[in-house]
């Protein structure tokens, strides 16, 4: 049975964070900082909140009789609860023999053009510890984006406004980023287990370096493009982040109302239809978060049964990082026209170049990634490289503009045109002297 690291890591990044808000916003509220208090208190309270709401739902407490865990879920100590019991699971499995056990079926990846199906026994045991890492990680991507994001920003603003970072709000942005780059980590791992559900996948600790990195630097230049727009122009920063946020959030209704599909029912066989609407709502809220910050690797489809997209789709990744790169150097610009004396130590420029720069590399460790690194890259029909490739052809063929010929073009085509001409005379006249012999 695999050690449930996943959900170690996940509950200390929770603890961490909330701790380190609430003594935070004590700090803030004995300098007379209510606004920053305010909000450092919602920011840390509203994911906790939604993390208790997930992880009651996913493990359908309500409908069994355990009073003392919902009590400890009301208290906001349920992904505490979680781990110990993940860990009691964990310890006991192997000690006493479990009557049913079931067999799964899983195919191992395509090693010579052929992939062997390799059977699996799973107790009851791993199956709940299952339950409770996959609960604990999708509590980490709404912890991560609907929490540390949004605090991660609002830390480095007061930062940028103060100009000095004391050492625990540096601490606690430090776990923000950690939480955040933790929580896409998660999504890019969701999506390889949902996509390629049949197959048995290994993730390698070169592949999770490849995605720390990459996720590091998207998240992190992303959140410094806002903050230093949003010090400078704050009455734009308020439509900018709704226009964003409307975007992701109505893009995947926009397919769904295209398809003419019929309304999804299958999510829960107990949710009515008005429940079935507000939890889509919730996912597609949560995935317009992500998309704020950083790319998401699992791409709703309201009308798919598993509500996922299953198909790779090279070109809306590569519209997405084209659009994201033109809207921070935009972003920037604004920023350095309107920079006020705040950053009258700052250079300018440089500090323009190196983020953008920063951005580039993000997108680099993205393609070395999916080129070399990922679990799956043996099932992908066309990689990286290809796309690539057809990229640069096209833009080639749109750059190098079509030549008008020139007067001595003209002239050397018309002397081609009467060289055949007077050739053709000359070859019939010996064709009939030849029949005339």
């Amino acid at each position: 049975m695999k050690f449930p690291g996943s959900v170690l890591i996940s509950v200390a990044l929770f603890v961490a964070e909330t701790v380190t808000a609430l003594y935070l916003s004590s700090t803030y509220s004995s300098a007379g900082d209510r606004i920053w208090q305010d909000l450092t208190l919602f920011f840390c309270l509203l994911p906790c909140v939604l993390v208790q709401m997930s992880l009651i739902f996913i493990h359908r407490d309500l409908s069994r009789d355990r009073p003392l865990v919902l009590l400890l879920h009301l208290l906001l100590l349920g992904p505490l609860v979680r781990c110990i019991e993940a860990f009691y699971i964990y310890f006991k499995a192997g000690k006493v023999e479990e009557p049913y056990v079931s067999i799964t079926k899983k195919k191992q990846m395509p090693k010579g053009g052929c992939s062997d199906e390799v059977e699996k026994e799973m107790g009851q045991a791993e199956g709940k510890l299952f339950t409770h890492r996959s609960a604990l990680s999708r509590a980490s991507v709404i912890q991560a984006f609907l929490g540390s994001a949004p605090q991660l920003t609002l830390q480095l603003y007061i930062s940028v406004l103060e100009q000095e970072i004391p050492v625990p709000r540096c601490i606690f942005m430090i776990i923000c980023l950690l939480s955040i780059v933790y929580g896409a980590m998660r999504c890019n791992i969701l999506a390889f287990k949902i996509k390629y559900d049949d197959y048995d996948i290994k993730v390698k600790p070169v592949a999770y370096l490849c995605i720390f990195l990459w996720r590091s630097f998207e998240i992190a230049t992303r959140v410094i493009v806002l903050v230093l727009f949003s010090s400078v122009l704050k009455i734009w920063t308020l439509p900018v982040v709704l226009l964003n946020f409307l975007i992701f959030f109505f893009y995947p209704w926009i397919l769904f109302w295209q398809s003419k599909s019929p309304f999804p029912e299958n999510i829960e066989k107990a949710l009515s239809r008005v429940g079935t609407a507000i939890v889509l709502c919730f996912l597609t809220f949560l995935y317009a978060g992500i998309n704020m910050f950083c790319w998401s690797a699992v791409q709703l489809k309201i009308n798919d049964p598993d509500l996922i997209n299953k198909s790779q789709n090279w070109y809306r990744m590569a519209v997405y990082y084209i659009l994201r790169l033109i809207e921070n150097a935009c972003l920037l610009l604004f920023w350095y026209i309107f920079k006020t004396d705040i950053y009258m130590y700052v250079c300018a420029p440089l500090l323009v170049v190196q983020l953008l720069i920063g951005y580039c590399i993000a997108v680099l460790f993205m393609l070395v990634f999916y080129q070399f690194c990922h679990p799956c890259k043996k099932l992908f029909t066309s990689s990286i490289s290809d796309g690539l490739l057809s990229c640069f052809k096209f833009l080639c063929y749109l750059c190098i503009p079509s030549q008008a010929p020139t007067k001595m073009d003209k002239c050397s085509a018309k002397l081609s045109e009467s060289s055949e001409n007077n050739e053709i005379p000359t070859t019939k006249a010996t064709d009939s002297h030849n029949g005339n012999v």
